[in-house]
């Protein structure tokens, strides 16, 4: 791995709202090519990482070296890791990494020819060209709309089912091929933009993952520590708002004098999400961050 070339979004942001303390515990939910992680190491923080990419884990373990705890597993896997220790700090950031999508083997991306896999753990589940050659019209279809946001999803589906009755697909140029052919170009993003993001957050079960994550994380948080979320996209974003809104009180019940019946255990650190568009790294222009802290 380059590490001149892979730059971590929002590295600045991120690592400020951690607020990262000498001999503390910080989980790296999304361990990627270990770039936040360095950070918290070169402050003085511990570190335990996690990711399902075995090529992002093996990155990772040779930049941080012997005094890292990683392991190969989902984040929702982090409490069971964790075996009661409480941590300083969590990190998730979300989606699909700049290397993972530099990698035409990995089949990610539409921009170069590659085996249809989209699998961020490619030992585990069904490839993307597996599903693709499969799947009924109907469940596609759902896919694409819910997970993709492709508004013309039952044309593309359609497109699909009538190209795997002459033969299966199996690389994401003819699939990009296949979109471009039936979705009108609007001149922002390639037209297989949104039909490879549904494809790929189903496929690895992303947005399940995170609702997961979300429930069970901010518990194994130390009182002061914070829990520090990067997503790219409404899909990632909205629940992540709710889901720190629900613990910090912000829609439960209140008092004449306004304050929460039940009092918070966490407090949201700032009201907004911060976002990326002063990040020298291209894919942070629609990144968004938040972060929760557990109250003392």
């Amino acid at each position: 791995m380059d590490e001149t070339r892979h730059r971590s979004v929002l590295l600045h942001d991120t690592l400020e709202l951690l607020g990262v303390v000498e001999g503390g515990l910080y989980v790296d939910g999304t361990l990627g090519w270990g770039g936040h992680s360095a950070e918290v190491q070169r402050r003085g923080g511990q570190v335990l990482g996690v990711d399902r990419d075995p090529d992002a884990l093996a990155a990772a373990r040779e930049r941080l070296g012997p005094g890292a705890e990683l392991h190969h597993a989902c984040f929702s896997a982090i409490p069971g890791l964790l075996a009661g220790r409480l941590c300083n700090g969590i990190l998730l950031d979300l989606g699909v990494s700049s290397p993972q999508l530099d990698r035409p083997d990995r089949g990610f991306s539409f921009r170069a020819d590659g085996p249809l896999d989209m699998r961020m753990d490619p030992t585990q589940g069904e490839s993307a060209a597996d599903w693709l050659n499969r799947v009924g019209e109907a469940e596609l279809v759902d896919v694409l709309f819910r997970y993709g946001e492709e508004r013309h999803a039952r044309r593309v589906a359609r497109k699909i089912l009538g190209h795997r009755e002459l033969a299966p697909l199996r690389s994401t140029r003819e699939l990009a091929e296949l979109v471009a052919d039936c979705v009108p170009a609007d001149g922002r993003i390639h037209p297989a933009t949104r039909v490879f993001q549904g494809i790929r957050i189903f496929v690895n079960d992303e947005l399940g993952e995170l609702e997961r994550a979300l429930s069970a994380l901010p518990d194994c948080l130390a009182p002061g520590g914070r829990m520090v979320v990067i997503s790219f996209h409404s899909l990632e974003d909205r629940p992540v708002k709710q889901a720190f809104r629900a613990r910090c009180g912000e829609d439960s019940p209140r008092d004449l004098y306004g304050r929460p019946v039940v009092p918070p255990r966490f407090r949201l650190v700032e009201r907004r999400a911060r976002k990326g568009a002063d990040d020298p790294n291209p894919r942070a222009r629609s990144a968004r961050l938040r972060a929760i802290e557990r109250i003392a």
